[in-house]
């Protein structure tokens, strides 16, 4: 069957093969519409919107994960239409999530979501998403690929800049002392890997299998040359090797004595079933990230 099709249903969210957006193209992204449709099934609640109707507005605030009203949907049939500032920046159709970086960050929502087709949803809340996400950790693995390919995307076009002038943000404390130890004890209590300031812990290109998560000092994050990034301890980096073995899209190097340990697919997918709050946590870094690389990218000269 077509991988457009989510089930052959009559009723169900069908999508045309031509319609594509930046959740589905790309090498690096595995969304996976049949799996989110079932992720949004389990808890998800059924809502239906008008055309013309406005399901969230630009710069409405999100007071923290999943503030009182946030919702992320999955839309089952119509179409919604994506703007900022009244310019158009992408079509939603069926099969699609939509919602999720705004809502997942605790930040102000960064686009218009109007229905342009009579639509029908699956909404969830917070404790509907914990309730989903406990159940099928796939779906957190999925939406981390998605992020990912954005943060590649930003990423790519930055290296085509001069970043000098940026100053680079600094990621910490994506994951608290209590997880962390919580994430350490889970794995085995492995003692975490070393490095000396100054030495390469992975190379831009180089292909890698787990992600990274810093107990202990300051990694750089640099493309081509340029740092992007500073990751300290909480913080995490090399997500992407969790969902496909594609070159690295950085260099990371530990800018003072550092430590981390490694976190594959299988320990990640056993945490987030046991600890829902882990995979929040990261989506809502990766989330954080994805918003401040893009706002970079429109602040350009």
């Amino acid at each position: 069957m077509d991988k457009s099709d989510l089930s052959g249903k009559p009723g169900e969210p069908t999508r045309p093969p031509a319609a594509r957006t930046a959740k589905q193209t790309g090498p690096a992204s595995l969304y996976n519409p049949s799996l989110a449709l079932e992720f949004f099934r389990l808890a998800g609640t059924p809502e239906q919107f008008p055309a013309g109707h406005q399901v969230f507005v630009e710069n409405e605030q999100a007071k923290g994960f999943f503030s009182k009203g946030a919702r992320i949907y999955l839309l089952l049939e119509g179409e919604v239409a994506l703007t900022l500032k009244n310019k158009p920046l992408e079509l939603v159709l069926a099969g699609e999530i939509f919602g999720e970086i705004a809502t997942i960050g605790g930040a102000p929502r960064s686009a218009t979501a109007t229905v342009r087709r009579s639509c029908r949803v699956l909404a969830l809340d917070e404790k509907q998403f914990h309730t989903s996400l406990q159940q099928m950790p796939e779906f957190a693995l999925m939406l981390m690929s998605v992020m990912a390919q954005r943060l590649r995307s930003s990423v790519a076009k930055l290296a085509g800049t001069k970043m000098t002038s940026i100053a680079a943000p600094v990621q910490k404390d994506s994951l608290d002392k209590k997880m962390l130890t919580e994430l350490q004890r889970a794995l085995g209590d492995p003692s975490p890997t070393v490095a000396g300031a100054g030495q390469n812990v992975v190379t831009q290109g180089a292909v890698g299998a787990c992600m990274f998560v810093v107990t202990q000092g300051r990694i750089a994050i640099a493309v081509d040359g340029e740092v992007i990034e500073y990751v300290e301890p909480g913080g995490t980096f090399g997500e992407m090797a969790l969902v496909d073995r594609a070159g690295r899209a950085a260099t990371a190097t530990a800018e003072t004595g550092s430590a981390w340990f490694l976190v594959g697919r299988n320990e990640f997918l056993a945490m987030v079933k046991s600890k829902p709050a882990f995979g929040i946590a990261l989506l809502r870094s990766m989330s954080g990230r994805v918003r401040h690389f893009a706002n970079l990218l429109r602040n350009l000269p």
